[in-house]
C-alpha cells in the first residue's frame, strides 16, 4: 500500500510553523502555543519536535511522595 503524498497547503503550512518555532523563545506563551499546532498537524510529542530544534525536554516535575504513579 502506498502512501499518497502530502498536499501543498499541508507542506506549507507544517514548514511555516517549523521557521516560527526555531524563530520562537522557548518558554514563552507564543512558542509552546506554535509546538502545540506543530504536534497537532504532524503528530509528533513534545519531546521528538524539540529533539527536532537541538532543544532538551523540560524535565517532568518530580511525583510526590505517596502519590501513585
Amino acid at each position: 500500500m502506498t502512501v499518497p503524498p502530502p498536499d501543498t497547503a499541508f507542506l506549507r503550512r507544517r514548514n511555516a510553523l517549523w521557521q516560527d518555532l526555531r524563530a520562537a523563545t522557548p518558554g514563552t506563551p507564543a512558542f509552546e502555543r506554535l509546538l502545540t499546532q506543530l504536534s497537532d498537524l504532524i503528530r509528533w510529542d513534545r519531546a521528538r519536535i524539540l529533539a527536532g530544534l537541538g532543544l532538551p525536554d523540560e524535565p517532568l516535575p518530580p511525583i510526590p511522595e505517596g502519590a501513585a504513579p
